[in-house]
């Protein structure tokens, strides 16, 4: 590609007067890009004098931290490949070192032994090595994250190496947040990467007058596009956590906050529930300065997008996958509500006679899984990149690309009829009651809804009214016989959502087997609820 995004920021110093904030639970720090900058390129040499080069891996393993930051530009830097780990989905061991060909791990877990004594080469030498056999090649190691401050500690700046990529060269393994199984890897290619940085940048002109505010893990590719946006665009970037979000949105004042949809909606509830002028407990909760709000990676509630919207605080929802990245998005230039906006350049939206969505990239994340259970690249990934996302859609004449759920939760009832379950749940779910909502199809006969509740204890007659204005709304073959109340809201933690806050449903189908096929039945009030033929229950 002529305009690389990657090559930018690797062979050129960003512009000063922009900055890196790190906004956590533990405090708010920050410190000019520019100086980010120099210090990747001394953690680059570091690196280099220790033996890592083009072409290795480098694992890390760690919560949203400046290190993390550190280590990714430096590998950038370097030509090395990183393979950012969730800490919730892996644990540092010597099998994730081999598992995934990793020259050296880098990790914040309490598992990780103290660092070496004092020597003129630094910790992280020391541990390569003694790691080489006489011969040999190097053995992978595990490190501690916080070795980074000390590699990074020489005064003055380093000249590295120019290093050139490729649209084909790959600069990370990413792996996917699936709802079962170990996590697939990917690896992706700086073409996408690129593709994707520079399409969003048109949609959105990001500028030095911008601060976006990311807080979800940097392990996920697409939140580390914002670090390279702001090295090449110019504009300031805040890194959080989830669990710091709500109280440092206020103190950064940032312009764009990115999160997922249940992220929003539990903003929408923190600020209903403040006061009556809604407007002025937005501004409370993310500041004044607010541009837009970027959503994605699960299905958004229109009255959720709506809310935001009419407190002047634009919410635009998009579209993509591991597999594909974003390829289509809502925007200020042009949105369509109920749409997940339209097809960027260089993608292409394909339809089978079912509606089911592939996507063809003029530069593909990859051709194959790099990690994944045999047959499952074959399932994916057609021989050009084009990917089956599994999707059901549809695009309207203006280009604006709709989904309507999943190929795989179509149900087929045993009088033929499919049963396209997103709208059912979409419609549950628009209730204040309902946090979430999952249809099931024991025998092929009736439908069965497992609902998380908003509220503990669930407000049961809420839901019940409902149910019953759902089944008034659809088709006599889309009405749900039988509903549970779900004792325990989904969350990541009980393993029910995923670290995306899209529903498991296999495994709350495990959880919820005996309630769903009508071998538990409990009163309302009890958590889980029974069915009495009138409204559901």
């Amino acid at each position: 590609m002529s305009d690389s995004v990657i090559n930018r920021i690797v062979n050129q110093p960003p512009q000063a007067g922009h900055q890196l904030t790190l906004a956590t639970l533990g405090g708010i720090s920050s410190l000019p890009l520019t100086e980010v900058y120099e210090q990747s390129g001394r953690l680059a040499a570091a690196l280099a004098a220790a033996g890592v080069g083009r072409g290795d891996r480098i694992g890390i393993l760690a919560a949203n931290r400046l290190e993390w930051v550190l280590l990714d530009l430096a590998a950038l830097r370097l030509g090395a490949v990183t393979a950012g780990f969730e800490p919730a989905k892996f644990d540092p061991s010597p099998d994730l070192l081999s598992a995934y060909s990793l020259k050296v791990l880098f990790t914040d877990r309490a598992t990780v032994a103290p660092s070496d004594g004092p020597d003129p080469r630094g910790p992280l030498a020391v541990a390569i090595a003694t790691a080489r056999g006489p011969r040999g090649p190097l053995a992978p190691s595990i490190r501690p994250i916080s070795e980074v401050t000390r590699l990074t500690g020489s005064a003055a700046p380093v000249e590295l190496p120019g290093i050139e990529y490729g649209p084909l060269d790959v600069t990370t393994i990413k792996f996917t947040s699936g709802s079962t199984g170990q996590p697939k890897g990917l690896a992706a290619t700086v073409g996408s990467i690129d593709s994707s940085i520079n399409a969003v940048q048109q949609m959105f002109h990001h500028t030095g007058g911008d601060n976006v505010f990311c807080f979800l893990p940097l392990s996920l590719l697409q939140q580390r596009y914002w670090l390279y946006s702001a090295l090449a665009f110019g504009h300031d970037l805040t890194i959080s956590t989830y669990e710091a979000a709500f109280a440092m949105m206020r103190r950064v004042e940032p312009t764009v906050v990115m999160g997922v949809p249940g992220f929003f909606e539990s903003a929408k509830k923190l600020i209903e529930s403040r006061t009556a002028d809604t407007a002025a407990a937005a501004r409370q909760l993310f500041g004044t300065k607010i541009r837009y709000l970027w959503t994605g990676s699960a299905p958004a509630r229109p009255s959720m997008l709506r809310f935001f919207t009419d407190l002047g605080m634009p919410i635009y929802e998009g579209y993509g996958l591991n597999e594909t990245c974003i390829v289509a998005k809502n925007h200020p230039g042009a949105h369509r509500e109920g749409s997940v906006g339209q097809v960027l350049p260089g993608k292409k939206v394909l339809l089978d006679a079912d509606g089911v969505v592939a996507i063809h990239s003029d530069y593909p994340v990859n051709w194959r899984y790099e990690y994944a259970a045999p047959g499952e690249s074959e399932r994916v990934f057609q021989p050009d990149g084009t990917v089956r996302t599994g999707d059901l859609g549809y695009i309207d004449d203006d280009g604006f690309l709709f989904i309507r759920g999943r190929a795989d939760d179509v149900i087929v009832l045993d009088n033929g009829k499919k049963i396209i379950v997103r709208p059912l749940e979409e419609y549950l779910k628009a209730s204040p009651a309902i946090d979430d909502a999952v249809i099931f199809c024991p025998a092929q006969t009736h439908l069965v809804a497992v609902v998380s509740p908003a509220a503990d204890p669930p407000d049961t007659g809420a839901i019940a009214e409902r149910l019953t204005r759902c089944n008034a709304s659809f088709t006599g073959d889309e009405q749900i016989a039988h509903l549970v109340i779900a004792p325990e809201r989904f969350s990541i933690g009980n393993g029910l959502l995923t670290s995306q806050f899209k529903p498991r449903r296999q495994q709350i189908l495990r959880a919820y087997a005996d309630q769903i096929n009508g071998r538990v039945s409990t009163r309302p009030g009890a958590g889980s609820d029974g069915g009495n033929g009138n409204n559901g229950f």
